[in-house]
């Protein structure tokens, strides 16, 4: 008879014989194994941020019936976005926000390490942010959920950087297809959007992770498209309007980027924390009791504009008395879509957690409507709900920089592969529109600023990669301030390096010493009372420890040299690099990115 002593042996020889068998397995198989985990995580981690934000919502505002309901605008987004801001300063003691760029900063910067807390805690955040009324998107936070899933599976199993950043893009191809219902836009959103550089053979684990992602989601919370419409057939006719609406859209994601990114880091320039919460709380509330739509992540209007429900999608509004003028329907969306990224820019500087992928949609669909509402009021006849769907892309495709993503996604959300032709010519005018004014993306501005954005490139891909620390050589003797060629002589004899750097008292560079320079009097005794500063060379360029290493290479042309001092920005000497040792580091690198 077994007793219950006998459980925790069995439990452990049952664990141990799955990691020998995870470790005998080569790692290519043993990936795709993972993937398949990880899309089960990304599915699951999705249905629970869906679930959450709809209970939420259904007990703060499913009994709002009248507008005088509405005051409570003012409250409800203020109140979620300061429970997140203190869930996040005091519970998780980390930055959450932005996820995608985030997610692009730890495969650059980071070698795909996301922290373990990432697998939940933006989930929380984003719940209560969101569901208390935040007027953002809960896409880049279950993307960067899935990312940090598949980054922790993935060093957990001891797997190469390159393999940890594939299940890295599983994950994020996963939340992406579980939170929309999409398997195709899964994968084609971490091709465009995240992944540097990718080969067929690396499509698979892409493909698997997101289709069982979306059949987690399909079992959960049934197989609806994420968007209910009543579309009408595509005319040729139209294909003009098409073109001239992906104009429109391409320069509405030039005022989405750039409004957005200028007033996020104005608003954050308000120090105190709990100042800038209650300036953010009241123009947020002031918001969206203004314009009810912009409460949460605004799809229940966009669904209604999608089925030709107009008036169902301005919900309790102040103003329902003007709305029977013919004009002020559009006047009313075109302020929706205006006042938009201040709401979500706000929500965001101002504690709560959220992205602006869902932004994107809901601003893109209301841009859609309004355009063909006006055209038709001044004689035109154009299918507003059609124009709302392919709004939904065009708009996608200028601030992501991703048309392909846009053109599947929307129409494997609201089934819409009757416009495909349409989605098509809307993205790829936006997107070619906004490549005039702006090269990167909403996801890629700030860190390609900064140089930390890998590329398709993997020449750059590999330099972006490497850090100083990577190549910093510390085993280096020093010189002390003030000494003499008699006091160096020891230092020189134990040392297996040519060159010296002399430091003062609190370790700050003040230059360096070669051997060739002092050999010729190291065998006189005459001269060892010679200061040593006779024989130093004063640096003029100096890396710092926070270079990128393209301005690194940029200094070793400027200098002609083989090796550059490193210091910190208070002058205190770190060590040295060398062009050699930079070399061999790229090509370590530039293997690693590579994909056969």
């Amino acid at each position: 008879m077994m007793t219950s002593t006998d459980n925790p042996n069995i439990f452990k020889k049952i664990s141990h014989s799955l990691r020998v068998w995870l470790e005998r397995m080569p790692e290519t198989r043993k990936v795709l194994l993972l993937a398949f985990v990880v899309g089960l995580g990304s599915g699951l981690a999705a249905t629970l941020l869906v679930e959450a934000i709809h209970f939420f919502q259904w007990i703060l505002v499913g009994w709002f019936k009248t507008p005088a309901s509405s005051y409570l605008y003012f409250v409800y987004p203020g109140v979620g976005m300061l429970m997140a801001y203190l869930i996040v300063r005091y519970v998780i003691r980390d930055n959450i926000s932005h996820g995608v760029t985030k997610v692009l900063l730890a495969m650059s910067r980071y070698d795909s390490k996301i922290k373990p807390h990432n697998t939940w805690s933006s989930i929380l955040t984003s719940a209560v942010t969101i569901g208390f009324g935040g007027s953002v998107g809960a896409e880049a936070p279950i993307v960067y959920t899935g990312a940090a899933i598949g980054s922790n599976v993935g060093r957990k199993a001891g797997l190469s950087y390159k393999n940890v950043t594939l299940l890295l893009g599983c994950g994020a191809a996963g939340a992406i297809a579980g939170i929309f219902k999409a398997p195709m836009a899964g994968v084609l959103f971490t091709l465009e959007i995240l992944m540097f550089n990718m080969s067929m053979t690396s499509i698979l684990p892409l493909v698997l992770s997101s289709v069982t992602s979306t059949t987690v989601t399909y079992l959960l919370m049934g197989d609806a498209v994420a968007f209910d419409n009543t579309l009408t057939p595509f005319q040729m006719g139209n294909i003009p309007f098409y073109a001239m609406f992906g104009i429109i859209c391409g320069f509405a994601s030039l005022y989405f980027t750039r409004v957005t990114l200028f007033t996020e880091d104005k608003v954050k320039s308000i120090a105190n924390p709990f100042t800038r919460w209650a300036f953010c709380s009241i123009g947020l509330g002031i918001m969206i009791f203004l314009f009810p739509p912009l409460y949460g992540e605004g799809y229940g209007s966009l669904t209604n504009l999608l089925n030709d429900n107009d008036m169902q999608a301005v919900g309790n509004t102040v103003f329902g008395g003007l709305f029977s003028y013919r004009w002020t329907l559009p006047i009313f969306f075109a302020l929706v879509f205006l006042v938009k990224v201040f709401s979500m820019s706000f929500t965001n500087a101002g504690g709560g957690v959220g992205g602006t992928f869902g932004p994107t949609l809901f601003m893109g669909g209301i841009l859609g409507f309004v355009a063909a509402r006006s055209s038709n009021l001044i004689g035109l006849d154009l299918p507003e709900t059609n124009f709302v769907l392919v709004g939904m892309a065009g708009l996608m495709a200028g601030v992501m920089q991703a048309p392909m993503t846009a053109i599947f996604l929307i129409a494997e959300i609201t089934g819409g592969y009757t416009l495909l032709m349409p989605l098509i010519i809307t993205s790829v005018i936006s997107y070619a529109t906004i490549r005039i004014f702006e090269p990167y993306s909403i996801y890629t501005k700030r860190i390609a600023k900064k140089g930390h954005l890998l590329t398709h490139d993997s020449d750059k891909a590999a330099l972006t990669l490497l850090k100083i620390d990577d190549v910093l050589e510390t085993n280096f003797s020093t010189i002390e301030e003030g000494a003499t060629l008699g006091d160096i002589l020891p230092v020189i004899s134990n040392s297996s390096r040519d060159i010296y750097p002399v430091l003062d008292k609190d370790g700050h560079l003040l230059g360096t010493v070669w051997l060739n320079d002092v050999k010729k009097d190291m065998f006189d005794s005459s001269n060892y009372s010679r200061p040593v500063s006779d024989y130093m060379e004063k640096e003029e360029i100096c890396a710092y420890a926070d270079d990128r290493m393209d301005d690194v290479m940029n200094k070793f042309e400027q200098t002609g040299g083989w090796n550059l001092p490193v210091i910190d920005r208070d002058g205190k000497w770190k060590g040295f690099v060398s062009k050699s040792h930079i070399f061999f580091a790229y090509r370590d690198r530039l293997h690693q990115v590579s994909h056969d």
